[in-house]
């Protein structure tokens, strides 16, 4: 079925996947409002990047998984068990994206360190579940999953160093 996919259908499937993450990413930035400006006086753990590379690292990621999602989207299922991991995979996607909007709130809004820590760990077992599930339909889509996993890994040791520290 995908593989008879038109250009134009392509299209209209690639858009919404890339530009949803890019949207969850956008309105969390505005309802953090001046995360950066908070997160600059904080006590900063050793490699604490400055804070203008965080919304340059997040485009990068939130493109990676829209890219990933549409692969993954495309991937062909012939067998019930890879039907059944891409469906998994595509609930835990839209699911961790949901985590990953909260977690701004709860870190930046909310000042709960620790517990945005905890939430973090749930949202960090989210991702490797839907990397281990896509892997099951689509390579190409699992590697554009990668980089979210090592970056939500750099920002637990951020968050956990915070929340001791501050």
């Amino acid at each position: 079925m995908n593989e008879e996919l038109t250009c134009p259908q392509k299209l209209l499937r690639f858009i919404p996947m890339v530009a949803l993450p890019l949207i969850v990413g956008a309105i969390s930035a505005l309802l953090t409002g001046n995360a950066m400006n908070s997160y600059q006086v904080m006590n900063q753990p050793p490699l604490a990047p400055p804070a203008w590379l965080f919304p340059v690292a997040w485009t990068i990621l939130y493109i990676l998984m829209g890219l990933g999602s549409y692969f993954l989207l495309l991937a062909p299922a012939e067998s019930i068990e890879k039907k059944r991991a891409k469906c998994i995979a595509m609930i835990v996607y839209f699911i961790q994206l949901c985590f990953n909007f909260v977690w701004s709130l709860i870190f930046f809004d909310a000042k709960q360190y620790t517990f945005a820590f905890v939430w973090l760990m749930i949202l960090w077992v989210m991702i490797i579940v839907m990397i281990w599930k896509t892997s099951k339909v689509c390579w190409k889509a699992m590697l554009m999953f990668i980089p979210y996993l090592l970056w939500c890994t750099f920002a637990a040791y951020l968050n956990l160093m915070i929340a001791i520290l501050n």
